[in-house]
């Protein structure tokens, strides 16, 4: 209510003549008139106080004793009651002018009555000048007739001056966001008018004339308004400025969202698109995150000299612009270069980015926007929020939901960082535990597939392993560690390189494992101190492994296998018909107690052998036959590849492509060398074999057209052949195979190894080893039952 209406207005009061006790009183103080409200207020009739004094019903002063009365305006009464008791009255008294008998007219009401008037005319005032809800009222054509003082500040100009104007040309581009009612004033107002139904807590959104520039939002209520006798007058808005609020729960939702989505992925790269995406456009307009090489690498960037460190753009996030586009202006690169590695950024001397780098806090440039990505000491990188130019600049709640909303994303960043690091790790662990790439070999061919039970870190505890052999054999490992992750790798890979090592002494597969079985058993009591741990983050699981060791021989088209705990290889004949081998089960690694057994056969060319761990057959939900079953049936099919049957296995054995243990899964097909590629020739052990081996020697490899290798082989085979006669037994095997490199062999019965030597200048011999040493790549001796077998490999000339 402005000043100038409000004196104007008639509140119908209690101490209005139409409504208050009146009494009429002559000049000597007796009633002479007396209303009805009087009479419902005291008890009195007219009959019984018309022509008595004043004092009958009402006391002196405020209480019933006091000085004579006497009549001064407006009090505090005491009034007496026809029945006895007490009313406390306000009174008021009007002189009246003229020559007749009524002199002044009394007019009284209760106390209480009054001050209930009071407090509602104090409301009224004070939601007319002091309450902050805009308040106006609008006639039955829509036209503003009256506002309150809040009204006036929001639009910023005297009520006479819009007096009268319409809600739509005050506030032309607004519009009601709360969804299911109708979007303009004119209508939410009209449909008030006609139904008579208020609308309660609508949100409208606009530019209030008093600060055309800023978006402001209010929580508004209409209602129809009407006078006594239900004739309607018009509607009432009550409008309350709810931006604050509304900008505090908009920030606090981006909090929220910010939460759900950043640091949902365990990726530099993901975390730091996702800050993008969560802060445009609700937040800015463009977003940007620069990090540092050495985040992205898994690495903490140094602490010193972080403004010249080098960072690159990782994400950036501008609607309606190329990802590659121009970015922020303190920087210059594009997000990912040619490659798809992200690009460079160079920030000028004095831009906030740089000016950020160097202080390690935030800089706000008008609309730009640049907090740093800290992580303890470390500084990350940097976020870069901008604002269109005719956009509102970040005000400082803005500037602190920008420093919560960087530091959150710098904890996902971080923490992305860190598993980066444990999982580059890992996976240059794996690498160096298992092979990559096998070998070619002349003896098999080959497939595999290896899937750890720890697919984040990618590392487990099964192996396998192909290691070729002198004689073009080739040995065949699979093993199983008990347990998962690192530590079981660990183990693994120790055991790994152990198994190579002694297969290259060219022991057969029981020693192998006796070997092992017995530097597992030596290790546990040297880690335990003879006690073996059964829990906890040092767990033995070494002890427990188990071991599957085969070597074949495409020449003799036997295999030779023994197991330590393992399963059985799976065995396909060429007609298709697989098989399961009862190859005797010795005990897991470092258990000890019982001897390991081996078993030949003998595989047709083009055989298929299957090495695998219980992961890829056993599962919570099927037993071990059920799983050995479905692998025979994928086995059998002859005309698939090798990589499609390791293919088909995983699917139908492992449907979901993860499972509870490790699994490694390893097919073999044989191959059989060729008749021409082999020649053997059995000597006695007499002084002429030296020099008949060596005329063997030569004419084979004048017959494989490998001339240039006839000198150093006559040498090799004349030496070993010598050293047979004088130390050995006979009857002497020499035999040369030609694969990828030439072999030259030489077995005899004696069991004593040659060694090389350096002789000195008064031996007559020992020199002989040491010169074919020098004429060969390679060279060692293979024991068997009936002896040893000395073996020589030679590179082919590079004409071959």
């Amino acid at each position: 209510m402005t000043a100038g209406n409000r004196e104007q207005a008639d509140f119908r009061g209690p101490l209005d003549v139409t409504r208050a006790a009146t009494a009429v009183i002559d000049a000597h103080d007796t009633v002479i008139g007396w209303s009805p409200a009087a009479e419902r207020l005291l008890g009195y009739t007219s009959g019984d106080i018309v022509g008595r004094p004043v004092t009958t019903f009402l006391a002196p002063g405020a209480t019933s004793s006091g000085p004579p009365l006497q009549f001064q305006g407006n009090e505090i009464r005491v009034a007496r009651h026809r029945d006895g008791h007490d009313v406390v009255v306000a009174t008021g008294v009007c002189t009246l002018p003229g020559a007749g008998p009524a002199v002044r007219v009394l007019v009284a009401a209760e106390l209480t009555a009054l001050r209930q008037w009071e407090a509602r005319l104090a409301l009224l005032h004070g939601l007319a000048t002091q309450s902050p809800v805009g308040l106006g009222i609008y006639d039955t054509d829509l036209r503003l007739t009256w506002c309150n003082t809040a009204y006036e500040r929001e639009i910023g100009r005297p009520f006479d001056e819009f007096r009268g104007l319409r809600a739509d040309e005050l506030y032309s581009e607004g519009k009601f966001v709360t969804k299911g009612h109708p979007p303009t004033l004119e209508a939410v107002m009209r449909h008030v008018l006609d139904t008579g139904e208020p609308f309660l807590d609508l949100h409208f959104q606009g530019r209030p004339p008093s600060e055309p520039d800023t978006e402001h939002l209010w929580s508004c209520a209409y209602y129809r308004l009407q006078d006594a006798d239900g004739r309607v007058i018009g509607v009432c808005e009550d409008a309350f400025d709810i931006s604050d609020r509304y900008k505090a729960q908009r920030r606090l939702a981006l909090l929220v969202e910010a939460g759900r989505q950043v640091g949902g992925a365990l990726d530099v790269r993901v975390t730091a698109e996702k800050i993008t995406e969560v802060a445009v456009p609700e937040f800015a307009a463009e977003v940007a995150v620069d990090l540092a090489q050495a985040v992205l690498e898994g690495e903490v960037p140094a602490t010193s000299g972080v403004a010249a460190a080098s960072l690159v753009r990782v994400a950036r996030c501008c609607p309606g612009e190329r990802a590659d586009g121009p970015g922020p202006s303190g920087g210059s690169g594009r997000s990912r270069d040619a490659g798809g590695a992200p690009s460079p950024v160079h920030y000028p001397p004095g831009s906030p980015q740089d000016r950020s780098l160097a202080s390690g806090g935030l800089v706000l440039d008008e609309s730009e926007l640049v907090v740093p990505l800290r992580a303890g000491n470390s500084v990350l990188g940097l976020v870069t929020f901008l604002r269109d130019p005719g956009a509102a600049a970040f005000d400082s709640g803005e500037v602190a939901l920008a420093d919560e909303l960087v530091a959150r994303t710098a904890v996902s960043i971080d923490n992305a960082r860190r598993f980066t690091r444990e999982r580059t790790a890992a996976l240059a662990l794996q690498r160096q535990l298992l092979p990559q790439q096998l070998p070619e070999q002349s003896a098999v061919d080959l497939a595999h597939r290896y899937l750890p039970t720890d697919d984040v870190t990618g590392v487990g505890g099964d192996w396998f392993d192909v290691i070729p052999l002198s004689g073009t054999r080739v040995g065949l490992v699979v093993g199983d560690v008990v347990g998962h992750g690192l530590q079981a790798a660990a183990t693994m890979g120790r055991l790994r390189t152990t198994v190579r090592a002694f297969a290259q002494l060219d022991m057969d597969p029981v020693e192998v494992l006796a070997r092992l079985d017995d530097m597992v058993a030596q290790s546990a009591e040297e880690q335990w101190g003879g006690t073996w741990a059964t829990g906890g983050a040092y767990a033995d699981v070494t002890t427990g492994a188990t071991c599957l060791y085969a070597v074949y021989d495409p020449v003799s088209r036997r295999c030779v296998m023994a197991r330590a705990g393992h399963l059985p290889p799976a065995v396909v004949d060429p007609d298709g018909r697989v098989s399961f081998p009862e190859l005797p089960a010795g005990p897991p690694l470092g258990l000890g107690g019982l001897p390991f057994e081996s078993m030949e056969i003998e595989l047709p060319v083009g055989s298929l052998l299957a090495l695998f761990t219980d992961g890829l057959v056993e599962a919570r939900d099927r037993d071990i036959d059920h799983g050995l079953d479905t692998l025979g049936q994928v086995l059998g099919d002859r005309d698939a590849s090798l990589e499609e049957l390791c293919d088909r296995a995983v699917a139908q054995l492992l449907p979901s492509g993860s499972t509870a243990d490790d699994t490694a899964l390893l097919l073999v097909r044989t191959r059989e060398l060729d008749a021409s590629q082999v020649s053997e020739w059995e000597l006695p052990a007499d002084p002429v074999a030296p020099g008949r081996a060596r005329e063997l020697a030569t004419r084979q490899l004048h017959t494989w057209g490998l001339e240039e290798l006839s000198f150093a082989t006559e040498l090799v085979v004349s030496e070993l052949v010598t050293n047979a006669v004088r130390y050995g037994g006979g009857p002497i095997q020499v035999r040369l195979i030609r694969d990828r490199t030439l072999l030259c062999e030489v077995a005899d019965t004696g069991h004593t190894s040659p060694h090389l030597r350096h002789s000195t200048e008064e031996d007559e011999g020992g020199r002989g080893l040491l010169i074919v040493a020098q004429l060969v790549q390679r060279w060692g001796t293979r024991y068997t039952r009936s002896g040893k077998t000395i073996w020589t490999e030679q590179a082919f000339p590079a004409s071959n």
